[in-house]
């Protein structure tokens, strides 16, 4: 009997989470073309996902990207929902097709660009920039590319002027201040290279 009340509760959750979701990733969708971000179609949101866009800033998102907000739908735990960000003038973020994130924080102050196929973790911060930009012992913006297919773990921090190149790996918790190469696995805080596999376009 308890198998049976289990699985009739699952396939309920499993339909009203379905419907919620549709619902959601209509009117987000609406949103951000109101606002002025550039999306491609079949993007997906579940849960709704925090955008905020100053003047003059662009953001660009391929197609069919999902992004999670809902805090227990992925069972390793989302702290928050999905916060995509831009600041100042002419602040430019890319975003490819196919890519997916779940409770991510991205913040753009000059230029990031994602790729295609880019699988993002919970809770990873993405940002070209220290924040507090008026504090004379920090630098300025520098860019962030993250080449396609990358996979970002658990937790990740990409910090400004970091490129991770294409199939790369970064485990857990890991923070990236510098360049990694790719077709790598990475891991570590700093990140370093702990293995390059043999390249998936060979």
């Amino acid at each position: 009997m308890k198998k049976i009340f289990n699985k009739v509760f699952n396939k309920v959750d499993f339909l009203m989470a379905v419907f919620k979701n549709r619902v959601t990733s209509f009117i987000e969708n609406i949103y951000l073309k109101l606002i002025g971000v550039e999306i491609g179609n079949n993007c997906s949101f579940r849960g709704w996902t925090s955008f905020k866009m100053s003047n003059n800033s662009n953001i660009k998102i391929g197609k069919e990207c999902r992004f999670n907000s809902k805090t227990t739908s992925n069972r390793i735990g989302i702290r928050h929902k999905c916060m995509i960000t831009t600041f100042g003038n002419d602040a430019r973020l890319q975003i490819g097709s196919n890519s997916g994130f779940s409770g991510v924080s991205i913040g753009c102050f000059k230029n990031i660009v994602i790729g295609n196929n880019v699988n993002v973790g919970a809770n990873v911060l993405i940002t070209d920039s220290d924040w507090h930009l008026d504090d004379p012992r920090v630098s300025g913006p520098k860019p962030v590319f993250i080449g396609d297919n990358v996979w970002l773990g658990y937790g990740v921090v990409v910090m400004k002027g970091v490129t991770i190149g294409e199939n790369t790996i970064i485990g857990i918790n890991s923070v990236v201040t510098k360049d990694i190469p790719a077709n790598a696995i990475a891991a570590g805080n700093p990140c370093k290279v702990i293995k390059l596999m043999q390249s998936t376009n060979s």
